[in-house]
């Protein structure tokens, strides 16, 4: 068959399992159907230390010109990875640095199929995340303190003039962290949030905690309750969705008890934890997708998951390996959808769907990697290898374009 053609998006590798997942995928699952054209830039660990991380720059800076990229799984360096990879310095988190250039919001959405309960009974509608993707503990400056002494926080105007806040009084050793974000960031936040939650009809919720943090915290939830009020509850109350606003940790029992079927807008770190615990209770952090979502239109898609170091190491030493690609190939498909949506090229938005398709098809009808066979209700699991999985994807993929 003649291959799709397409414009370019940008292609962003990544590290271990993921890295290796990432060939396989495009080799079983899209170059023999699309004529890839993407511009290739290699977000490894290595590579990244190699270029004083500007590399991973670049790759922002290309999808804000090209406006849609998907990017593999990275490896967020540690103490233990800087001597493992012998690394200059301990870089920062791929995906914070592209979130701050783009200064989107980050959607995760749990992948849905016809075997796999939640874990939380009453869960019968997906759950969104929307997690602020600026600033928080991700851009935070920190230090050590290793003797008795005080601190404050002091802000330097323009003009000069300082404001300084007593932090603590050291007895002895401890920590220091310095966070910050801004309105415009936290005001693109909220209508990023709005505006999705109008395009899928879902309410949407917002929590912090305000009560403890008086100026960050309520920062965010005076410009949320501003930006609707003025320009948002008229939109909702026609489409007959509400905008609901709640402390965090009262949030987290409301959710629990909830049936699921609206977005959770949450704060960076808040958004990280949360959605995978969402991820997880809806079955596996494998099965989620993950979209940044920039104000002025561009989109970097991803798998929410890490780099599956545990399987790596065993792919390593020949061993065989059940690693679930389901996350990654939607993130290709997540791209690919919206460069066709883009360029109105509808061969590739169709093509786009039916791997969706084909994946979910394979699983609910039995082939599935380990992860899933230990989920599925009312089917007996044949349980295979990433290769056997991706080849069982690949024949379902060629009966459905048959049939097409």
């Amino acid at each position: 068959m003649t291959r799709i053609q397409m414009n370019p998006i940008v292609e962003m590798d990544g590290d271990e399992m993921t890295r290796i997942l990432w060939k396989k995928i495009k080799e079983t699952l899209l170059e023999p159907f699309v004529e890839l054209n993407t511009e290739y830039y290699d977000l490894g660990l290595p590579h990244r230390d190699e270029t004083g991380d500007q590399v991973t720059i670049d790759a922002a800076e290309a999808i804000k010109r090209l406006h849609v990229g998907v990017k593999c799984a990275t490896i967020t360096p540690n103490k233990q990875r800087v001597e493992e990879y012998n690394l200059h310095q301990m870089w920062k988190s791929p995906n914070a640095t592209i979130r701050a250039i783009l200064d989107g919001t980050v959607f995760r959405a749990p992948i849905l199929t016809a075997h796999i309960r939640p874990y939380v009974g009453n869960w019968t509608q997906p759950i969104t995340i929307a997690r602020h993707a600026y600033g928080d503990i991700y851009k935070a400056s920190e230090i050590r303190v290793t003797q008795p002494g005080h601190a404050d926080l002091v802000f330097t105007a323009a003009d000069g003039t300082k404001t300084t806040v007593p932090v603590m009084d050291f007895a002895g050793a401890g920590i220091l962290q310095g966070m910050h974000n801004t309105d415009k960031s936290i005001r693109s936040f909220a209508h990023s949030c709005f505006d999705y939650a109008l395009s899928v009809r879902q309410d949407l919720w917002f929590s912090t905690k305000d009560t403890i943090s008086k100026q960050y915290d309520q920062t965010f939830k005076l410009i949320f309750a501003e930006i609707y009020e003025n320009e948002y509850r008229q939109k909702f109350e026609e489409a007959g969705i509400s905008y609901f606003y709640t402390l965090i940790d009262d949030a987290v029992a409301r959710v629990i008890r909830s049936n699921g079927g609206f977005v959770w807008a949450l704060k960076n770190y808040d958004g990280d934890v949360m959605s995978d615990m969402v991820s997880t209770a809806f079955g596996s952090l494998a099965m989620m997708t993950s979209v940044l979502v920039s104000p002025d239109g561009n989109y970097e898609y991803e798998a929410a998951h890490g780099t599956v170091t545990r399987h790596y190491y065993r792919y390593l030493k020949g061993e065989t390996t059940s690693t679930n690609p389901i996350a990654t190939i939607f993130a290709w498909s997540g791209a690919l959808r919206r460069r066709g949506e883009i360029d109105g090229n509808a061969a590739l938005t169709a093509f786009a769907g039916t791997l969706e398709d084909a994946c979910l098809e394979t699983i609910n009808n039995g082939d599935m990697t380990k992860d899933l066979a230990l989920l599925v209700h009312d089917i007996e699991p044949r349980t295979l290898d990433t290769d056997g999985f991706l080849a069982a994807i690949r024949n379902t993929l060629d009966q459905k374009l048959a049939a097409c």
